[in-house]
């Protein structure tokens, strides 16, 4: 299920990638969104609506460097 949950999500616009992983998850996905309320739209109105989607955890990046580096 995740794998076919992953697939369908990683097919929406705003979405950059979406893998089955294991752990406390099944599935991780990161999208890009302009707002705050963009990215709430994303996940409420496409990524849930996706069948096998049971519930989300939204975590937004506050503070990114601008070179492009993410820190690791």
């Amino acid at each position: 299920m995740a794998t076919s949950v992953a697939a369908a999500v990683r097919d929406l616009p705003g979405v950059s990638t979406a893998d089955s992983v294991a752990g406390p998850y099944d599935v991780i996905v990161r999208a890009e969104a302009r707002s705050i309320d963009q990215l709430g739209r994303l996940v409420a109105n496409r990524i849930q609506a996706v069948a096998g989607v049971l519930r989300t955890t939204t975590c937004p990046i506050i503070s990114r460097r601008r070179d492009g580096h993410d820190g690791s």
